[in-house]
């Protein structure tokens, strides 16, 4: 319903006249919410029926076509959302340079290469001790909620909302990463995925202990062989994108230029203002404090996220 809302809006907006912006920001504000709700969906709904269908491929040992497009497909949709919150994250900001096609490329590989993996050991694992993944998941979400606890998140107005939030961010560590804190990311990041890296190997060594040796699936050797590569191949991307592709927000004031990611002791960057608060998608426009730096007012802008 609200993804119909949206788009009975935008055909509005695609109508309406150029100086009518309160439909614009309200279009604007819709679109935020629903990258932010996709994501969730993602890693709450879609992720789990993924790595269960991949189970269900290996255990019965045969794919039928409509099996494989619907797994390429679901591994393609969990990538493209993780790009499609980061760009309306981006949105945000009050100067920046947009996502060029070739860093929006390599963001959506670097996250598919480590979330094929994952879902990979996790579903070799579930072969051999079906019941032993509920008490994997359990362990690792407890300590990734744990772990989002002590960041001290600060995302809902309440105590309990917010430790619904921190338990859905649980889940989607499990799979993958996401920022919750303020600050620079570079120490967390290391952390959580040398974690996972650990983590999923374990998994793959178990099925690779634990499988018969006669087994018919014996071409899923080479397969998970291969998936250290990719992992690190991804963390490869990852750094490379950071490294030389992340586009940097910066805004020129007194000769300096401020810089997204940047530390707590320079000028960081500015986010948009917004003509009326009314319209102002608080919860994307408060994770996206949480993702960039937060700065010293700088020039105004009055859009709504205006790249959404």
């Amino acid at each position: 319903h609200r993804c119909l809302y949206a788009l009975k809006v935008g055909w509005r907006v695609c109508w309406a006249k150029a100086e009518e912006e309160d439909e614009q920001r309200h279009m604007a504000f819709l679109s935020h919410d629903i990258s932010m709700l996709r994501l969730f969906e993602t890693f709450l709904e879609n992720t789990p029926q993924l790595t269960l269908l991949l189970y269900i491929i290996l255990r019965t040992n045969k794919a039928e076509l409509s099996q494989g497009l619907g797994m390429g497909t679901a591994f393609l949709c969990v990538s493209w959302s993780l790009l499609d919150y980061h760009q309306s994250l981006r949105s945000f900001l009050q100067d920046k340079y947009e996502l060029s096609p070739g860093s929006s490329v390599i963001y959506f590989l670097w996250n598919l290469l480590l979330i094929c993996p994952r879902i990979l050991a996790v579903a070799l694992f579930a072969l051999l001790w079906p019941y032993g993944v509920a008490v994997h998941f359990l362990l690792v979400w407890l300590a990734m909620f744990l772990w989002v606890s002590l960041q001290g998140t600060d995302f809902m107005e309440s105590a309990g909302p917010e430790q619904l939030y921190r338990a859905m961010v649980a889940v989607i560590l499990y799979f993958s990463w996401f920022n919750v804190a303020q600050g620079r990311t570079l120490h967390r990041s290391i952390i959580y995925h040398g974690f996972m890296l650990v983590d999923s190997a374990l998994l793959g060594l178990a099925w690779l202990w634990g499988r018969a040796p006669e087994e018919e699936r014996s071409y899923l050797v080479p397969v998970v062989s291969a998936a250290l590569p990719c992992y690190l191949l991804g963390l490869g991307l990852r750094a490379t994108y950071y490294k030389w592709l992340h586009p940097k927000a910066r805004v020129r004031q007194e000769g300096r230029y401020d810089e997204v990611d940047a530390n707590g002791g320079g000028d960081g960057v500015e986010f948009r203002s917004f003509l009326e608060p009314e319209l102002v998608n608080r919860r994307m426009q408060r994770l996206a404090q949480t993702h960039f730096s937060l700065s010293q007012p700088a020039q105004q802008h009055t859009l709504n996220g205006a790249a959404a």
